[in-house]
């Protein structure tokens, strides 16, 4: 199986709108994501990642065998926060549990702590998915707390737990 992270292609719009129509998917992310996704919902995605500011966005198809089986990104925070990005990703359940994504967050922070001025990396992901919690921790991410009835999803009251890597240089 070859795994990378890579740059967004339009050709990837269809494995983003298969990938994307799974509910257990849309379930741990933050709401707004039409479903089912489609094909052209690709695309506007896709084309959004492609012209956003590089300084800002920081966006990566997952790929295993060149086919794009997820996503990870991270996005430049503003004013007081402007050297803090937030977090992102999801991927193919089929691709769940086998490492692919621990090693995809991994290569993400050692791309944007090498190619910007970020020191701080931070994911609030919801605090029942311990999948994801193990993922950020497995990566290198300290747990600082528990965000308590932090988001509505779904129409229920929810946690979130707050993790963070720091640029290592920045680390005492």
């Amino acid at each position: 199986m070859d795994f990378k992270i890579r740059k967004w292609d339009l050709s990837d719009a269809k494995d983003l709108s298969i990938t994307l129509s799974n509910i257990k998917i849309q379930e741990n992310l933050r709401d707004g994501l039409p479903y089912p996704y489609t094909e052209r919902d690709g695309v506007e995605f896709i084309s959004a990642m492609r012209s956003a500011d590089p300084n800002d966005t920081f966006a990566f198809a997952i790929t295993v065998d060149d086919k794009a089986v997820g996503s990870i990104s991270a996005f430049r925070q503003g004013n007081i926060h402007r050297k803090t990005a937030e977090l992102g990703y999801y991927l193919a359940e089929e691709y769940w549990g086998k490492g692919i994504m621990t090693e995809a967050v991994r290569q993400l922070c050692d791309y944007v702590f090498s190619h910007t001025d970020i020191i701080r990396i931070f994911a609030e992901p919801f605090a029942y998915n311990i999948g994801s919690c193990r993922v950020l921790e497995k990566a290198g991410f300290q747990y600082e707390g528990t965000l308590r009835s932090n988001a509505v999803k779904n129409g229920k009251v929810l946690d979130m737990k707050m993790y963070s890597k720091l640029r290592p240089e920045i680390c005492i």
